[in-house]
């Protein structure tokens, strides 16, 4: 830790605690997340589950950034430096007395769903997601201009989707764990976190926690009261995965309590398939994603992409000189009659059509001329067999880059002077 300076303490857990950092390097601020537990070597320090997901996510706009691994080998201290967010939701909804905007409530949650749809692909689950590990950094530069960035963080307790169960039955933080977790003995998936994803859900628009039992029969009865005791064949399901046997009397339940009149019909259909009962009928994160109460921040990402597209591959006008069909023959070639010439090129020179213009040539229309994407285009007349391709520079004169294949050259022994022999329209040098 000699490369960094403490400033302040953030936060502590259970297993460690979380300090302000500033890199003696570069003067940048971190957070370095201390483990209070002593390792013997680094190898057992790369085997720790929060180590190898972290590497593993990274990066994503919604995944803490882990910055460095710092190993102590003499006295067996590891700190974690990650990026230094601004709060957690919890502190973020603590103390308020209004409610989130609704679009502000729509772009965490959309982020919250894009970070967990991201762990779940790449095989792992969470299992501790809750207000305290959801992280808010304001104002930074999103693709969709200045908006706050949520991340999710504190991955200690993550598992593989594809290890053995039973788990750890005592995971999560209560009030966010799912029904299959405390009626099972350990036999739970990743659909775990969309339930706490729709608990930490329900909190951010109210304020106020879903499920608050104080302890574990409690907990059971507080989600009973709200949903109702679930179908026969649900809880069949969970005693085959529990020794214990257990009945519930028939409750129909409350429903979720709307606190606020701003909660929109498909905000509750979103919140209603997240905490569903039975986990195989629970919502996936991918399938969330797609859930219309979303429709606005797909929209606003697609036209953020197109803008980025657009800024970095701008479309270049093209001179009507260069669209022309005239192909300069030179003097040692002998021409093709132009019976031939009007024919479409043999198979040889076919193959050269990109693959999407291949089914527009089958219907008989002319081939896409900036989509040529092997040199030689399948529109050439006048010259055949086609002349062999020199190598030629990876820029044109006139600053713009050619494609992959036209940078092969120009037809040998031919004189142009910025004409095209391919159909992307790209110009070639003169000599």
């Amino acid at each position: 830790m000699k490369n960094y300076k403490a400033i302040g303490k953030i936060g502590e857990g259970t297993f460690s605690e979380v300090m302000k950092m500033q890199s003696l390097r570069d003067g940048s601020y971190y957070a370095c997340k201390q483990m209070k537990q002593h390792f013997e070597s680094i190898e057992q320090v790369n085997s720790l589950r929060e180590i190898q997901a972290l590497r593993r996510l990274n990066p994503h706009p919604n995944i803490l950034t882990l910055h460095e691994v710092v190993f102590d080998g003499k006295s067996g201290s590891l700190a974690l430096i990650c990026e230094l967010m601004d709060m957690n939701i919890y502190e973020l909804i603590q103390g308020r007395r209004h409610p989130l905007s609704e679009k502000k409530i729509m772009h965490y949650m959309y982020q919250l769903c894009k970070s967990l749809d991201h762990i779940h692909r790449n095989g792992i689950f969470h299992r501790d997601v809750k207000p305290e590990n959801i992280l808010i950094k304001h104002s930074a530069v999103y693709p969709r201009g200045r908006q706050d960035v949520l991340k999710l963080g504190d991955f200690g307790s993550c598992r593989s989707v594809y290890s053995k169960q039973p788990y750890t039955e005592y995971i999560s933080t209560r009030w966010y764990r799912a029904p299959e977790c405390l009626l099972t003995d350990g036999f739970y998936t990743y659909k775990m976190d969309l339930w706490s994803a729709g608990c930490v859900f329900y909190e951010i628009t109210s304020l106020q926690p879903l499920f608050p039992g104080a302890n574990e029969l409690d907990q059971i009865s507080k989600i009973h009261d709200v949903i109702g005791t679930p179908a026969e064949k649900t809880l069949t399901k969970f005693k085959q995965s529990r020794a214990m046997s257990f009945d519930f009397p028939f409750k129909k339940g409350s429903g979720i309590p709307l606190l606020t009149a701003s909660w929109s019909s498909q905000c509750l259909s979103l919140l209603h398939a997240m905490v569903a009962y039975d986990p195989d009928e629970r919502i996936t994160a991918h399938q969330a994603l797609q859930h219309p109460y979303f429709h606005e921040q797909r929209a606003a990402e697609k036209q953020a992409v197109a803008s980025h597209r657009k800024a970095f591959f701008p479309e270049r006008p093209v001179a009507p000189e260069l669209l022309r069909n005239g192909w300069q023959i030179p003097k040692d070639r002998k021409q093709v009659p132009s019976e031939v010439s009007e024919r479409r090129a043999p198979d040889a020179l076919a193959a050269c059509v990109s693959a999407e213009d291949a089914p527009r040539q089958a219907r008989g229309r002319p081939a896409r001329g900036p989509t040529c994407a092997r040199g030689v285009c399948a529109g050439m007349q006048g010259v055949w067999p086609p002349p062999p391709l020199p190598l030629l520079s990876t820029s044109w004169r006139d600053g713009s880059v050619p494609c992959a294949q036209a940078r092969r050259g120009r037809v040998a022994g031919a004189r142009f002077s910025g004409k095209v022999l391919h159909s992307c329209h790209l110009p070639v040098p003169s000599d």
